[in-house]
C-alpha cells in the first residue's frame, strides 16, 4: 500500500494502463533525483537560477506522483529562487523535499519491483 505517494493522477492520465504507469514510475525513480541534485547545487552555489530551472522542472512530477507536501515545498524553494533568498532560508525546506522523494522512490521502488 502507497504511503508516500498517490498514484491516483497517474492511473487517470494512463487510462489505466499499466506499462505506461510503470513508465511513468521508471522515469521519476531515475530522473528526479538527478533533478534534485541540480537543485541542491543551485542553493549550494547560490545560482538561483539553475535552482529555479530544475525546481520548475520537477514541480510537475510531484503533483502527478500525488507528493502533495513536497509539491508545496518545491513552490517555496522557486519563490526563494526568485527572490533570490539566502541558502540558510532555503536549506531545510529543500531537504524536506529530497526526503520525501527519496522515501517516495524507496516505496516505489518495492512496489513495483523497479
Amino acid at each position: 500500500m502507497a504511503i508516500n505517494y498517490n498514484l491516483s493522477k497517474v492511473y487517470a492520465l494512463s487510462d489505466n494502463d499499466p506499462e505506461f504507469v510503470n513508465e511513468i514510475l521508471t522515469l521519476f525513480v531515475t530522473e528526479v533525483p538527478d533533478d534534485l541534485l541540480q537543485i541542491k547545487e543551485g542553493i549550494k552555489k547560490k545560482d538561483h537560477k539553475h535552482a529555479y530551472a530544475y525546481a520548475h522542472k520537477i514541480k510537475p512530477t510531484l503533483d502527478l506522483m500525488g507528493l502533495n507536501v513536497a509539491f508545496e515545498e518545491i513552490l517555496q524553494v522557486e519563490a526563494w529562487t526568485k527572490a533570490e533568498g539566502k541558502k540558510k532560508d532555503i536549506k531545510e525546506t529543500f531537504k524536506s523535499v529530497k526526503n520525501q522523494v527519496n522515501d517516495a522512490i524507496k516505496e516505489i521502488k518495492k512496489d513495483f519491483d523497479l
